[in-house]
């Protein structure tokens, strides 16, 4: 087995970064926190939102593998768009016989959200002003609300725009395991790009702040809380391209290492803030400061998806032949 990506597939993610990094950068996601900035124009002028739809619906038909480094990329910018859950749910919209919604949504003209169906009593969406519908996405079943009743919600990352979804909806006849499965991925691999943007601006911090006509960087100490995040960030990434590659080829244990990877991938990034944090010092609290505007994208993604103790517990039940669901 090649245990390598493509060069296909590296060219395709480094095409993303350079068109996500010319757009999102720091002072656009400050934007975002209050006012309507959508980045979905510039996803399908990429081509971005066709990744994961059948060739047949005007998709290219790509797998994880494919666009796991993507999303990898829009986690480094902290791209404050569903784009995670439009590359989980394109697939089962398709399997359900939605195929004229799935061909608007490749173009960007139809906007079709995902939500986590947990344990709690309501479901939540991100950037709800902007989606005509939503999939509301469970371990095993899955619902389409075609007019879903957005009520906004408090969170700590304002540009998610997070609201609860309330509304009928009709069941999708589809595969809903694996599109959840796709939307976790999703979710894991954005969790390892922007922990290495927040440790990026912690080195950056460290060559630049000085201390007794030094950069801090320069000390033993601070060189040890960066070295424990990098490490624990490089682990989780392999952990996260093996799921890719166990959905690609239907392993059958596939949710076991999409939990893994999310649980690896969450706790990367959990270490990532609290170094970086412990690197800036006092400076790193302010707002005016970007170093929040990441490590708060983390903290939602950490929550959404199922937490990482929702993860043990399915790696748990399903390593004991049970279900968890």
């Amino acid at each position: 087995m090649r245990a390598a990506f493509t060069e296909d597939q590296l060219t395709l993610a480094e095409a993303v970064r350079t068109a996500l990094q010319a757009e999102c950068n720091a002072e656009a996601l400050r934007r975002a926190w209050t006012e309507t900035h959508d980045f979905w124009p510039l996803l399908a002028e990429q081509g971005v939102l066709a990744l994961s739809a059948p060739e047949s619906l005007g998709g290219m038909g790509m797998g994880a593998l494919d666009w796991v480094n993507v999303a990898v990329e829009a986690g480094k910018v902290a791209l404050p768009a569903p784009l995670g859950e439009h590359l989980a749910i394109v697939e089962l919209l398709a399997e359900a016989g939605h195929g004229e919604l799935v061909e608007a949504m490749t173009t960007g003209e139809a906007r079709v959200s995902a939500a986590f169906a947990g344990d709690a009593e309501k479901t939540y969406a991100v950037n709800h002003g902007r989606g005509e519908a939503v999939v509301v996405l469970g371990p095993a079943q899955a619902t389409l609300v075609r007019q879903p009743v957005y009520t906004t919600q408090a969170t700590a990352d304002q540009s998610l725009q997070l609201a609860s979804v309330d509304g009928d909806g009709e069941s999708l006849d589809g595969d809903a395991a694996r599109a959840f499965d796709r939307a976790v991925l999703a979710n894991a691999a954005q969790l390892l790009g922007v922990a290495e943007t927040i440790l990026d601006l912690a080195v950056e911090y460290a060559k630049a702040r000085r201390q007794f006509g030094k950069p801090i960087g320069s000390f033993q100490a601070v060189q040890h809380h960066l070295v424990d995040a990098l490490l624990k960030r490089r682990f989780a990434a392999p952990v996260v391209h093996r799921a890719a590659h166990s959905l690609d080829t239907d392993d059958p244990r596939r949710s076991v290492h999409v939990s893994m990877a999310k649980i690896y991938a969450a706790e990367a990034a959990e270490l990532a803030c609290r170094k970086s944090l412990q690197v800036h010092g006092a400076i790193g609290y302010t707002f005016e400061y970007d170093l929040h505007l990441y490590m708060k994208r983390a903290w939602a993604l950490s929550a959404a998806w199922g937490s990482v103790a929702w993860h043990r517990d399915r790696v748990a039940a399903t390593v004991l032949g049970d279900s968890h669901g």
